[in-house]
């Protein structure tokens, strides 16, 4: 079933001479290209964007042998710890 509801809209000078330009290259009348513009642009909101891969880049870091890197948070804990007993370790 198809609706038909005719109104009078008012375009802005750019966006009229993009629909004239899409007009005259695909061959169309100034309807079906104000229309065929309207479902991308109605389409395009409603879609989501797919949300681009993060990622983030890796570099060595560095470590003195002995020192665990899954651990330190446990380093860093017991740093705190003698810096807050006065230096003692």
């Amino acid at each position: 079933m198809m609706i038909v509801m005719r109104t009078t809209v008012t375009i802005d000078d750019d966006l009229a001479a993009q629909v004239e330009a899409l007009r005259r290259r695909e061959g169309l009348s100034f309807k079906a290209a104000l229309n065929q513009l309207l479902r991308l642009g109605v389409q395009a909101k409603s879609t989501p964007p797919k949300p681009k891969r993060f990622r983030t880049p890796t570099r060595k870091l560095g470590l003195k042998p002995g020192i665990d890197p899954t651990r330190l948070n446990a380093l860093i804990d017991d740093l705190e710890i003698a810096d807050f007993a006065g230096g003692e370790r």
